[in-house]
């Protein structure tokens, strides 16, 4: 028995199969192999065409099964995690209705304020934890507002995880941690937020189905079953966003675990049971994949835009022809401080830990007679970990205050250089895993599907590969004193 696990990401479609009994992959594939493209059609938007996650989707899958490692009509379970907060809307043939903003856009940040302002900040952040923000709740009020005759059309609002749903099932269903995520959850009466529908005017019927988070999201339509090698009426039995997903696949459940992720943003991510809220909105919490009315399980998010993708820039106009392992050894071949070049990563978009300002990624003190790619390369890196040592000491304003940091073995964290810097800067022993978001998909299913009783038997089998300590005395303290005066500069 199989399960088949699908992750929307920004940069690709990732997709895996799973054996339900030994808990281990069995083949995973990616689509395209190129990193998709952004589109930005002014500073501070970005926006990806839904209808080509679909294709990368169905072109990912196919790719998998070309593999003969398995046989798609033993699949039982479909799960999907998915890039968080992006809007998408269809009209009453679920046909797209535009491209979907994504997580990273900025335009509606002018919109939130004002939402936050006028329904009340004490309001705001007792009953939704978050400031509206430029979430997806007020990214559908900016289309309401600018674009009046494609809001008119729309039948339903999606997530970019219920998009493929969908696709797959003809069903359109949410989940209370979807809501959540967009800034439509009511956390103090455990309900769609009356405050946000009617201070955006946004008609209820717009709200999906509401269906707990591992349950049955819909049945594989003949149509797609026969275009893909699967069997009709399979389930698509778990929905989640990327976040939460992985720290699912971490094994993160119980309140004081924490997850890492270091991919196109970094995240550090953490289970409370307490209905918290920073009260700036620099860190946002969301309804946990365990959570329920009665067991409140919440997870505090803390985002950096500008990981994966400031280096993913660097590599691409500094060295297009180099593999990123290639990168990676180059910077450990510098020194511990770049020789004093300090990078802010900080140019994907308004960054929610620096209070929604958009500085821009920016170098400092490159010497032009000593400066090498070496040095470039970790600087870029060191600059990374720096961010997250930032967002780190937000979370400890706000009560998490972890003893270990669970991650995947995956983007950065292969990155020997990243992975020391990281753990000196915040100062907390780091646990690897083989992780990878669509596996978390597949056993998700599992869940969902009735296959495993709870999340604790789906995760059972993790295997620690690497677990890194922190130095007593780090030479990258005053790395990151030297990188915070820059920015504390920089957004005064």
């Amino acid at each position: 028995m199989y399960l088949l696990g699908i992750d929307v990401g920004t940069s690709s479609v990732k997709v895996s199969v799973v054996d339900a009994a030994s808990q281990h992959c069995l083949a995973m594939s990616h689509y395209p192999e190129n990193e998709v493209e952004i589109k930005s059609l002014q500073a501070g938007w970005a926006e990806q065409s839904p209808e080509d996650w679909w294709q990368n989707t169905q072109r990912a899958i196919l790719k998998l099964n070309e593999t003969g490692l398995y046989n798609p009509k033993d699949i039982k379970a479909i799960g999907i995690a998915y890039q968080m907060h992006g809007l998408v809307v269809v009209d009453k043939k679920q046909r797209v209705l535009r491209d979907s903003i994504i997580w990273c856009d900025s335009r509606a940040v002018k919109i939130g304020e004002d939402a936050f302002n006028s329904i009340g900040h004490e309001r705001c952040l007792s009953h939704l934890l978050n400031a509206p923000g430029n979430f997806t709740a007020s990214k559908l009020a900016w289309i309401k507002a600018n674009e009046p005759e494609i809001y008119q059309n729309i039948d339903k609002i999606m997530l970019p995880g219920d998009f493929i749903s969908m696709k797959l099932t003809g069903e359109i269903t949410t989940s209370i941690s979807a809501l959540s995520e967009g800034i439509f959850w009511d956390f103090r009466n455990d309900e769609i937020s009356r405050d946000v529908m009617e201070y955006f005017g946004i008609d209820r019927t717009l709200i999906p189905q509401v269906k707990p988070l591992f349950s049955d999201h819909g049945y594989l339509k003949e149509g797609v079953a026969s275009l893909l090698g699967l069997s009709v009426g399979i389930p698509v039995a778990y929905k989640s966003g990327d976040q939460p997903n992985n720290a699912l696949s971490l094994n993160v459940l119980r309140p004081g675990e924490v997850a890492a992720t270091a991919g196109t943003s970094g995240v550090i991510y953490g289970v409370s049971d307490n209905l918290s809220y920073d009260k700036q909105s620099r860190v946002n919490t969301f309804a946990h994949v365990t959570y329920a009315p009665e067991q409140k399980h919440t997870g505090v998010l803390l985002c950096i835009n500008g990981t994966g993708s400031m280096y993913r820039w660097t590599k691409h106009n500094f060295a297009p022809n180099l593999e990123y392992s290639e990168l990676n050894k180059m910077a450990a071949s510098a020194p511990i401080g770049s020789k004093g070049i300090r990078v802010l990563p900080f140019g994907n978009g308004a960054e929610r830990m620096l209070g929604n300002k958009f500085t821009g990624a920016q170098f400092h003190r490159i010497d032009l007679n000593t400066h090498t790619q070496s040095d470039i390369f970790r600087s870029v890196q060191e600059g990374i970990a720096c961010s997250f040592r930032y967002g780190l000491d937000i979370m400890r304003e706000n009560g998490i205050e972890p003893n270990v940091i669970r991650a995947g073995r995956a983007n950065l964290f292969l990155s020997d250089v990243f992975a020391r810097a990281f753990v000196d800067l915040t100062g907390v022993p780091l646990e690897l895993y083989d992780n990878n978001g669509s596996v978390g998909a597949a056993l998700g299913a599992g869940i969902g599907a009735g296959i495993y009783r709870d999340p604790g038997e789906a995760f059972c089998k993790h295997e620690l590969i690497r677990r890194v300590e922190p130095q007593q005395q780090s030479p990258y303290e005053q790395v990151y004193t030297d990188w915070k005066e820059i920015l504390d500069n920089t957004i005064i």
